[in-house]
Parts: structure tokens; C-alpha cells; sequence
């Protein structure tokens, strides 16, 4: 485990925006049930589009946490940050009165940012001139809105900025918040993702770069990790947004503690700008670096929440970083993708599968992967088929990797 004088982060409150629930408990119910949020797409109109599905979130309305007039001035990704960050700060029952505000920080991911508010000002541009491209544009639009408005909203002054590495964003953002916090730099930390890139651009784009399943005859059945038959990842969009506190501050105000932050690993695949290490090379190193900050052994490790993202060539990349990585201990590691269940939210699926390891731990009961019908011979490992397990959990990992070669790991534990 960690040295004795290294300062230790723990996790004391989580939120969560996703196609499944606005809430953590109804999330993890629905989640653990099997329940798939994938549906025909209504927050957009798809008639122009191949693709007519995804993990949108039709019923979100973040009212419930920022004032009426202020809410056209945030774009959908920030909105969503708020309504995660603002439960997750509830429920860690954390008194901002009563700390030392330059100690509290804001370090988020998300990979694309305000797209929408992007689509909505150039169309303006185009159909009725520059004069009327809305002066809210740039604060919207910008990657570091998020948590720029979760600090200005709750008084946070620590350090505040935005991490983009595509799909590892939320990751190597928390991972950033692990290592502030360990250095004496913040004493606490709102951390995670964010995404809302469900938008007639977003779409279009991944559908034409032939990165999303076609299934749209049947959307909930469409992501398929580690399956045979999967055909590409489905798009999805929300939050998961977590709050990292140094041990001892959360026990001296008698914080509930979800789980331990153990240790992080961050590298680079150095090859092609979309496609994975065919052997997952950089994932292994990412994963290996994360098991060595934790200081702990492979086989210490009890469950991953894989990168899994329905994608041929990603999956089967994935599992042989995995073999490389815990040899024969990888056939005993549980794993599950719950982006079966979610979709793929880009930037923010590290933030959301932070919240699953946090539940996965403290109820020892993992997520399945859904949609498993046809085993892979090149993905052979236990991926919790169709059906929730309960399985004591002491250590869990999860994995984020994204476009541009980016590979993040990060490691939680049974707080004892």
C-alpha cells in the first residue's frame, strides 16, 4: 500500500448525470438491474442522419441547482456538471463555511466541451450575420466553463482548470486531483467529467468517421462490449463528478468515506491518432504505472470497469493490455464494461465510472456487461455477462483511453 507519510485522498461524495438517472442510488439500481439507457435520440432531429440512436438525456433540467435566468448561459456540458458537482457536494455533507476555500479545488475533463453552443453561434452567423452571434458564446463554448462555474457557484478557490485528452479526460483529471491533493496543494477537490456532445455535429462526425454501431434497429442491444458481433461504440452524454478529500480533513468533520484513492497511471500510445496500440502497449504501461503508485501487487486487484467501448479492434486491444498486464490473475479478475448499459460519453466516462468503482466497492456487487450473447475468442476474460455479480471488492481499477493515444488508469480501495 501507500508509504505512511504520503498524505491519503478519499472520496466523499459523488453525483451523476446519465441516460439511466439524474441521481446516484436510482443510477446504480437501474445500472446493477442490467437496464439499458440507450433509446431512438429525442433531443435531437436525426432525420438526416445513418445513425438515429444514442445515451441522450431528454429529461434533464438542471433547475434544481442554478437560478432560472442563469441557466441560458451555461451550455448543456456545464449544466451537467453542476447538477453532478452540486450532488455531489451534498452528499459529502461537506460545510464550505467552515474550510479554508483556497484549499478546495475544481479539476474537471470533458473532450470536446460547449459543441452545441458551437453549432447553435455559427448557424447564427451564417443565417443572420456576425452581429448576432450571441455574446455568451465564448463562455459557453470554452472547455474550462465547467468548472469555472462550479467554483464560482460554491465560493472554490483552489487551483480550477479543465483537462482534455478525449475519452481519458475524466481520468487523467482526477488523476491531476489525486496528485494535488497529495502534495498539499488543495485539501479537497470536485473532480471528474463532463460531456454533451449529442448534437447534429457530434453525430455526424463519429457516425462518418465509421466509429459508432449501426444497429438502429435495435438501439438497447447496440453496445456490445467484448462481444463478437459488436460493431462500434454508441454515443452518449452526462456526468460524474466526485469530491477528493484528504484523509484526515474528511475524518476530522466525520465524513462518510466511499472508498480510497490508491494510485494513477497516465501514458501515451504514440501511434495513430484514433486507433489503439494493436497490442495495447500504452494501456499495459498505463495500467502498470497506476498498480506501482498504488504499491501494491496485480493480483491484489479484485475488479476492473473496463475501457470496453464496443469497437473491434478497442476491446480486443484492451483485454490483451489486460493478459499482458496480471498473466494468469487477469482469468480471476472480474471485469465488466458499463458502457453496455451507458453508452459512450466521451470525456466524461471516467467521472461516471469513478462513481461505479465508489458503489462497486461499498456494495459489493459489480455492474454487467449487457448484451453478451456470442463469446469473442480474442476477448476471453470473465466480463460479468448479462447478469450483476456480488463479489467482495477490495481494490478496483478503471480504464480511460482516448483518441490521440491517451491512456489513464486510476485505482480506488476499500477505505479501512
Amino acid at each position: 500500500m501507500q508509504q505512511e507519510l504520503q498524505r491519503r485522498i478519499v472520496v466523499t461524495g459523488v453525483g451523476v448525470v446519465s441516460p439511466l438517472a439524474l441521481d446516484v442510488d436510482t443510477f446504480w439500481s437501474r445500472l446493477t438491474a442490467g437496464e439499458s439507457g440507450i433509446h431512438d435520440l429525442t433531443t435531437l432531429d436525426t432525420t438526416n442522419h445513418k445513425i438515429h440512436f444514442g445515451g441522450d438525456i431528454p429529461e434533464f433540467n438542471v433547475i434544481d441547482w442554478v437560478e432560472p435566468r442563469e441557466v441560458k448561459r451555461l451550455d448543456r456540458f456545464t449544466q451537467f456538471a453542476v447538477h453532478a458537482g452540486g450532488q455531489a457536494i451534498k452528499d459529502s455533507a461537506l460545510d464550505l463555511t467552515s474550510v479554508d476555500r483556497t484549499k478546495c479545488g475544481v479539476i474537471l475533463g470533458s473532450g470536446i466541451g460547449g459543441l452545441g453552443e458551437i453549432e447553435i453561434q455559427i448557424e447564427r452567423m451564417l443565417n443572420k450575420g456576425p452581429d448576432r452571434v450571441s455574446p455568451f458564446t465564448v463562455p459557453k463554448m470554452m472547455l474550462n466553463a465547467a468548472g469555472g462555474t462550479l467554483s464560482i457557484t460554491y465560493g472554490l478557490q483552489g487551483p480550477n482548470y479543465a483537462v482534455a485528452t478525449a475519452c481519458a479526460s475524466a481520468t487523467n483529471a482526477m488523476g491531476d486531483a489525486l496528485r494535488s491533493v497529495r502534495l498539499g496543494e488543495t485539501d479537497v477537490v470536485i473532480t471528474g467529467g463532463t460531456e454533451a456532445a449529442i448534437t447534429r455535429m457530434g453525430l455526424a462526425a463519429f457516425q462518418n468517421m465509421k466509429a459508432l454501431s449501426t444497429r438502429n434497429e435495435d438501439p438497447p442491444a447496440a453496445s456490445r462490449p467484448f462481444d463478437a458481433h459488436r460493431d462500434g461504440f454508441v454515443l452518449g452524454e452526462g456526468a460524474g463528478l466526485l469530491v477528493f478529500e484528504e484523509l484526515e480533513h474528511a475524518k476530522a468533520r466525520g465524513a462518510r468515506i466511499y472508498a480510497e484513492v490508491l494510485g494513477y497511471g497516465t501514458t501515451s500510445d504514440a501511434g495513430h491518432i484514433t486507433a489503439p496500440d494493436p497490442e495495447g502497449k500504452g494501456a499495459a504501461a498505463a495500467m502498470r504505472a497506476a498498480i506501482k503508485d498504488a504499491g501494491i501487487s496485480p493480483e491484489e486487484v479484485d475488479y476492473i470497469n473496463a475501457h470496453g467501448t464496443s469497437t473491434p479492434l478497442g476491446d480486443k486491444a484492451e483485454t490483451q493490455a489486460i493478459k499482458a498486464v496480471f498473466k494468469d490473475h487477469a482469468y480471476q479478475l472480474k471485469l465488466s464494461s458499463t458502457k453496455s448499459s451507458l453508452g459512450h460519453s466521451l470525456g466524461a466516462s471516467g467521472g461516471i465510472e469513478a462513481v461505479i468503482l465508489c458503489k462497486t466497492i461499498q456494495d459489493s456487487l459489480i455492474a454487467p456487461t449487457i448484451n453478451y450473447t456470442t463469446p469473442d475468442p480474442d476477448c476471453d476474460l470473465d466480463y460479468t455477462p448479462n447478469t450483476a455479480a456480488t463479489c467482495d471488492v477490495n481494490i478496483a481499477m478503471s480504464n480511460s483511453f482516448g483518441f490521440g493515444g491517451h491512456n489513464a488508469c486510476i485505482l480506488f480501495c476499500k477505505y479501512s
